[in-house]
């Protein structure tokens, strides 16, 4: 989900201008007749998208661990199912899994198969990055080493990670900072980068979490913001205390985002999410000058996981599709 941004520049062409003058002339008048002539011939020009669409594994997390559907089918269903063709694994679905090479060649071989792109693996249960305790930190740092090398086998960009911790707010976010550094210095010679997801706690603070990552100023550090996850305690989520301004909070970690989760609970009968105005709420993104993956990521109980997921890209394309 990162953003992918290409030069423009080919020194092919480059060279060619300097050889044939008279060339790039035709071209240049053949181009102006195109723009001239094109609609009168029923010619039409293919608009870049102003981002693509992938799917988070968490979508599908109860036919998961139902065992209804297989971690190695599922870039099957992206693709055959919601023909979606980028994915977000989530290490729980095999997390016993990350050192096996022959499994994760498998992962990337269905995923190849089906034209399918791996973009990150979310991990979680590895410990604290942010942790006040040296020890405690190094050994989280140590403990997400493993997913950095599937990452890198899977061909992904990034690796995404809390920033959880136990001190107050200036202590935890230099602790947090520590640990994240320590961590992007082992994804560096992967050319991957460590992401962290607005997750609960302080890392559900906007403002807390871009410091963090002031604080790390590091290019492969950033930040991967969720539209829905900025409660700050969740055994108080009825009050609305408990919640950092969502629209607020994405626009803080945009400047750093390398991908984006479009989370999503229920749909109305215009086929709109009612928890966030996903119009709103992108034009934040695409302001911010994204155009990178923006994930899927359904996690209602008001609608099935397929229908979750239909309904969620189905609005995500309206979006972006629209004038």
């Amino acid at each position: 989900m990162a953003t992918q941004r290409a030069s423009s520049k080919d020194p092919l062409l480059s060279v060619a201008s300097v050889v044939s003058r008279r060339g790039v002339l035709i071209g240049a008048a053949g181009a102006g007749l195109g723009l001239l002539a094109g609609p009168a011939f029923g010619w039409t020009r293919q608009r870049t998208p102003k981002f693509e669409i992938s799917l988070a594994q968490w979508s599908l997390h109860r036919a998961l661990f139902e065992k209804k559907l297989d971690n190695l089918d599922f870039a099957r269903a992206a693709r055959q199912t919601y023909g979606i063709g980028a994915v977000e694994y989530v290490n729980a679905f095999f997390f016993e899994k990350a050192t096996d090479d022959a499994y994760i060649g498998e992962m990337k071989k269905r995923a190849d198969g089906e034209g399918v792109r791996s973009l990150l693996i979310m991990c979680d249960r590895e410990g604290e990055l942010g942790n006040s305790d040296e020890i405690k930190r190094n050994r989280a740092v140590e403990n997400h080493k493993k997913w950095l090398g599937a990452a890198a086998a899977l061909g992904c960009h990034s690796i995404r990670v809390n920033a959880a911790g136990d001190a107050p707010w200036d202590e935890r976010m230099k602790h947090a900072a520590t640990g994240l550094r320590a961590l992007v210095d082992l994804a560096e010679p992967y050319g991957l980068s460590v992401i962290v997801e607005n997750h609960g706690s302080l890392s559900s603070n906007g403002e807390w979490l871009a410091g963090v990552m002031r604080m790390v100023d590091h290019p492969r550090c950033g930040t991967l913001p969720d539209f829905g996850n900025f409660c700050m305690d969740w055994t108080k989520a009825e009050d609305p205390a408990a919640w950092y301004d969502r629209y607020k909070g994405v626009t803080e970690l945009m400047p750093y985002a390398k991908g984006v989760s479009a989370k999503s609970y229920e749909f109305d009968e215009n086929g709109n999410e009612v928890r966030t105005d996903y119009a709103r709420m992108m034009k934040i993104v695409l302001d911010a000058g994204y155009s990178g993956y923006v994930g899927v990521e359904y996690e209602g109980d008001k609608h099935s996981e397929e229908d979750g997921i239909k309904l969620t890209k189905a609005l995500l394309e309206r979006i972006r599709d629209g004038d």
